[in-house]
């Protein structure tokens, strides 16, 4: 059975070199026709529109509104995700504060890991 193997390799490594132009010749016409098929379009153009400024709400963020933040649990022992809110809330000692903007997204950080903070307004 190896004698077979060896023998299939043997020939297909001995491909003439007018068989291999005979393959290559044969794939370049389709190359060609395809590439003179191929139409070129121009690319669309951007027109300069102003853009007016997007309305507003006036957020705590934008009123200046900020929460006190202390960690007064341990992260030993925690799921990883609220460890890692602990750290996006910039705690990562006991008894350490932060002063964040109150936003809804401080807020539902603090509500994550609400048993190992303390929050004042």
């Amino acid at each position: 059975m190896a004698e077979t193997k060896t023998t299939a390799k043997a020939t297909s490594a001995k491909a003439t070199p007018a068989a291999k132009t005979a393959r290559v010749a044969k794939a370049a016409p389709v190359a060609k026709a395809a590439a003179a098929t191929a139409t070129v379009k121009a690319a669309p153009t951007k027109t300069a529109t102003p853009k007016s400024a997007p309305a507003t709400k006036a957020t705590a963020a934008s009123t200046g509104a900020r929460v006190r933040v202390t960690q007064i649990g341990s992260h030993i022992r925690r799921r990883p995700d609220q460890q890692a809110t602990l750290v996006g809330l910039g705690l990562n000692k006991m008894h350490r504060s932060r002063e964040l903007e109150d936003t809804p997204s401080v807020r539902g950080m603090i509500r994550k890991v609400a048993h190992l903070v303390k929050v004042e307004v």
